[in-house]
């Protein structure tokens, strides 16, 4: 099953995709400049494509996804300020 949500921080709106498969889901939330990503991501891929990328692991939810803390990060994130141990929340507001 496959699940598109809009996700809103404040006034901002994020699209949040959900993949269900058989042992975990696949999770991300895009931005304008980036996206929110699950653990099945790597930021090897996301830096060789210049993509602003931060990853929160062991989530099965959106909301799971935006209280979690970030433990890694493409280096574009870093760019924009996009830290290990930022929020989901704070990650994601950064990528607008």
């Amino acid at each position: 099953m496959i699940q598109i949500e809009m996700i809103e921080i404040g006034k901002l709106k994020a699209l949040g995709i959900k993949i269900e498969l058989a042992n975990a889901p696949i999770l991300i939330i895009k931005g304008e400049k980036g996206f929110l990503a699950c653990g099945y991501f790597r930021v090897g891929v996301a830096n060789y494509l210049g993509d602003a990328m931060a990853i929160v692991t062991g989530v099965e939810s959106f909301q799971e996804m935006l209280n979690s803390k970030v433990s890694m990060v493409s280096e574009k994130a870093k760019e924009l300020g996009i830290e290990v141990g930022d929020t989901g929340r704070e990650a994601l507001m950064k990528l607008f």
